[in-house]
Order: C-alpha cells, then sequence, then structure tokens
C-alpha cells in the first residue's frame, strides 16, 4: 500500500526546450519518445514528496496518443494528475502541450517499489 497522503488528484509538471537530442533524426521534430519521457516524469514529480522513505515509483504502463508535432526551439510542458491509486499502483492523465497547442495526451501507470 502507499501512504495516505498519495490520492486522486495530486498533480505534477515537467518542461524541456526541443533541441537535437530529443527530436527525432528523420523529421527533426519532438519525438514521441521524448514526449512519453517527459510524461513519465511529470507524473512522477506529482507523486514523490509523498513516498515514504525508501520508496520510488517505476513506470508500468503508456498509453499515448501523439497528436501535433513541435519544433527544435519549442518548450514543451507536460502535466500529469493521479486518477486513481489501487494499493501500489497508480493511474495518471497525462498531456504535453506547445504553449496552448496540445501535442499528446494518454493515461500512463507506475508502480510504487521499495528501493534495495
Amino acid at each position: 500500500m502507499v501512504g495516505p497522503k498519495i490520492s486522486p488528484g495530486l498533480r505534477g509538471q515537467k518542461q524541456t526546450f526541443v533541441c537535437e537530442h530529443n527530436v527525432a533524426p528523420h523529421v527533426h521534430k519532438f519525438s514521441t519518445p521524448s514526449m512519453i519521457q517527459l510524461m513519465e516524469q511529470a507524473s512522477q514529480a506529482a507523486v514523490d514528496e509523498y513516498l515514504e522513505k525508501g520508496q520510488t515509483s517505476v513506470g508500468i504502463e503508456v498509453n499515448i496518443r501523439h497528436l501535433a508535432p513541435a519544433d527544435i526551439g519549442a518548450t514543451i510542458i507536460a502535466h500529469a494528475e493521479l486518477l486513481e491509486v489501487d494499493r501500489k499502483r497508480l493511474t495518471f492523465r497525462v498531456e504535453a502541450f506547445d504553449g496552448d497547442r496540445k501535442l499528446g495526451e494518454g493515461t500512463h501507470r507506475r508502480a510504487v517499489i521499495d528501493l534495495p
């Protein structure tokens, strides 16, 4: 089980700058794997401070749609909202934006684990 402070409604966000390191090389646009990574980081940020000492969370499932491209130079912000807690499994709604334009959306699941 997770602590009582981890409950639906927690939110996190993470941002990145689109550069040569996070674009798909054949189109020079923000890559889908980079967007998913940013969404995972936003989800982790939503709960990190509420985890018990010696715990972390790891991604276990992604269901993401990449809706629009983003050019080099854009600032991308991913938002995550915790929707459900099932023992040690957490379900998030995730979205990514370039300004007001939605680039991606979906769900992401994480599991809370004890560190060795």
